[in-house]
């Protein structure tokens, strides 16, 4: 987990942009239930009259309120409102929101009272009213009158005084022949005029939040996939052993595409909730509905739910990106063994095999996903039952007179709103451990340091090369074995030269070679190019001096061309056609109708075995080397192609050190040095006549190769 932050992290502007606009968009979500509040308590209810404090009204109303005032708000009122003769009306000098919400809890309780008056009986009003103009009843008998009757008030919540205090103003509004009917029409219009520019803007919100999460998302997928890249390319023989194809091909796109998919999630919804959810919850707070309670109950179920479903589903999503790694291992081999796999017949237990990697997947996220499936519906029956809690509760209040209509329907918004926000947390919850594993794993690969580096100090940049090469007392050892693979070897291989290395299987040919490009370290001794052992040289120089042919030829998706070329844009045309026409591959490209423009599939599948042998020779001459190194790279030729091969290759490298492993004596006969290896160590060193005579090991091999004839030419 803390790592995919720490991927976040890296892009702060972009997070920070989101973060803003997460902002935005749940003040415009948290906003529209108080509008729908309002439509249904002012729009409908109170006929879109907002406020108590009135625009205008008659002179006598306005003494009748200040009766029912304290000195104090009757000053504050008459402050605020002047008298037009004119219209003999008292009209309010500000129509500033802040003002008017300061007059209205003075004229509140008045209006409620005046009103509660008038409907009981209007005749006993008009008596109380002759009584205050003949002064038989003071202001202080009526303040007394008022403190009674707010012990009365006080068992009543605000919010139906209020509406009382609305009523006597309506009332009033219809007495001066306002159009009522019109306020209404206005304050609907109004609101909902404002409710659509919030929800426009929360849809430009979301959308511009979505745009950047998904490039966030998308650049950290890039930038993983470019690390993963560069690490894999710089990691020796030795890491591309600890780390398998499959599993590196998984990283590399499916556990990735975990983290990038969650990194979006992260930012659309796990930055969202809290948000929301705070907002929710002070919202909730200034509705004044004495159900917060209900909340509690909620959170607490969902955490509950929540809980157990992670305890049983982690430990799958662990399992998960393994299983993946073992069907990618699976379909690999089949896939690439699939001529075999028909050569032997063994479909059958091949599709059995893939099966069951494929069940094991299947169960596993087959599991993960009832989980899941679980979830949602769980989740949905808490989020109606709260509903039902809050409609039930609610309508008892309302019945009360407690609660208005609309704070409850803000009310259920509010808390839908704090649930889903819970909601979303838990979805992400359950996709973290996946994601989390994902990030280790990419992590391990992206940590993993290179056994092999340069050197502090690099030698011979600047060094025009000759080519000697020169094993010094060499040993090698793999990664966890007891013995050397390779133990004591030295020799010299010198431009002008062609060194070839002999042995039966598993002796340590290959491994030889690969000591040189540094494809491994020598764990004992060393090997020297013109005297600077190869670890004191940069990797790239010391490899721009290598021309290596695989013992397997490979060759990439692309055109002959681009193969040929393969060495970098030093490579000419001319240099091209003329590696060409040595590793004898002329004759094949020219019968193609696209010649050397002609596309070669990946791997080289579109080619045959000898064909790719020679396109891999010829790249190597292209490259212009100083050293050659052929790995067992003449086994798919034919004697003819051979021949002619090796011959026009003596020609072109007179000047280059040449190294050949092979297994078929007739490929290194003519060879100046040839060197025999027998369980890793020398066992023989000359020419082939000189072997002949001297080592029992090439002796063997001969004897099982060359007829008596040529044995006996041989030694003489």
């Amino acid at each position: 987990m803390k790592q995919i932050f720490k991927y976040l992290t890296e892009h702060k502007g972009a997070v920070a942009i989101i973060i803003f606009l997460l902002i935005i968009q749940a003040y415009c979500d948290l906003s529209l239930p108080s509008y729908t509040s309002d439509i249904v308590d002012v729009g409908i209810e109170q006929g879109g009259i907002e406020h108590e404090a009135m625009e205008e009204m008659r002179e006598e109303t306005f003494d009748t309120l200040c009766l029912f005032m304290s000195d104090e708000d009757e000053k504050t009122v008459r402050e605020a409102y002047e008298f037009d003769e004119k219209k003999n009306r008292y009209i309010r000098k500000s129509d500033r929101e802040e003002s008017i919400e300061k007059l209205d809890p003075i004229f509140a309780q008045p209006m409620a009272m005046i009103g509660g008056m008038q409907s009981a009986k209007e005749e006993n009003f008009k008596q109380f009213l002759e009584g205050v103009k003949a002064g038989a009843i003071t202001k202080d008998t009526i303040l007394q009158m008022e403190e009674k009757a707010l012990e009365q008030y006080d068992t009543m919540s605000d919010s139906i005084v209020s509406q009382m205090a609305i009523m006597y103003t309506k009332s009033e509004y219809e007495a001066m022949n306002y159009d009522t009917g019109k306020i209404q029409t206005r304050y609907l219009i109004k609101t909902g005029a404002k409710m659509l520019g919030l929800s426009i803007l929360m849809a430009a919100a979301a959308i511009l939040g979505g745009f950047f999460s998904s490039k966030t998302g998308a650049k950290i997928g890039m930038n993983l996939r470019s690390r993963v890249f560069e690490k894999v390319v710089s990691f020796s023989n030795r890491e591309m052993d600890q780390f398998s194809t499959a599993s590196l091909i998984t990283r590399s796109t499916n556990d990735i595409q975990q983290v990038q998919m969650v990194a979006i999630v992260l930012l659309r919804m796990v930055l969202y909730a809290p948000i929301i959810g705070i907002g929710g919850v002070l919202k909730v707070i200034h509705t004044k509905t004495g159900m917060g309670w209900i909340i509690v109950v909620a959170v607490a179920v969902i955490l509950l739910i929540v809980g157990i479903l992670v305890f049983f589903a982690m430990p799958k999503f662990k399992i998960m990106q393994k299983l993946v790694d073992r069907m990618n291992l699976v379909s690999r081999e089949i896939l690439t063994g699939i001529p075999v796999i028909r050569a032997f017949s063994r479909e059958k237990f091949e599709e059995k095999r893939f099966d069951g990697v494929n069940q094991d997947l299947m169960k596993t996220q087959l599991f993960t996903n009832r989980v899941m499936t679980f979830m949602m519906p769980a989740m949905m029956l808490v989020m109606n039952g709260i509903t039902i809690m809050i409609v039930w509760f609610g309508a008892k209040g309302v019945d009360l007179g407690n609660l208005q209509v609309g704070d409850m329907i803000a009310f259920i918004t509010y808390t839908m709103q704090i649930v889903m926000a819970f909601l979303m947390l838990t979805m992400v919850s359950i996709m973290l451990p996946r994601a989390g594993v994902a990030a280790e794993r990419i992590q391990e690969v992206i940590l993993t340091e290179s056994s092999i580096h340069d050197a502090k100090e690099v030698q011979g940049e600047e060094k025009d090369f000759a080519g000697i090469l020169e094993f010094h007392d060499v040993g090698f050892a793999y990664d966890g074995a007891d013995e050397e693979a390779i133990s004591h070897i030295s020799f010299t291989a010198r431009p002008g030269e062609t060194t070839a290395i002999i042995g039966s299987t598993g002796c340590g040919k290959t491994t030889l070679l690969n000591l040189i490009p540094r494809f491994y370290d020598v764990t004992a001794g060393s090997i020297t190019v013109d005297g600077i052992d190869v670890r004191d040289m940069s990797q790239k120089k010391l490899r721009s001096l290598i021309g290596y042919v695989p013992q397997k030829g490979i060759l990439f998706s692309g055109t002959i061309t681009s193969n040929l070329k393969f060495a970098g844009d030093q490579v000419t045309d001319e240099m091209m056609l003329e590696a060409a026409d040595i590793a004898q591959a002329t004759e094949f490209i020219e019968s193609k109708e696209e010649k050397y423009e002609s596309p070669i599939a990946q791997g080289g599948t579109n080619v045959s075995g000898g064909q790719k042998q020679r396109l891999s020779i010829a790249r190597a001459i292209a490259k212009d080397p100083k050293i050659f190194l052929f790995d067992d790279s003449f086994s798919a030729l034919d004697y003819k192609t051979d021949v002619a091969l090796r011959k026009r290759l003596n020609e072109k490298v007179k000047d280059a050190t040449v190294l050949i492993v092979a297994q078929r004596i007739s490929t290194i006969l003519h060879a100046d040095h040839i060197i025999v290896l027998e369980e890793g160590r020398i066992a023989g060193m000359g020419t082939h006549k000189e072997l002949l005579k001297s080592c029992e090991a090439y002796l063997e091999i001969a004897k099982s190769q060359l007829s008596e004839a040529e044995l006996k030419g041989g030694a003489h």
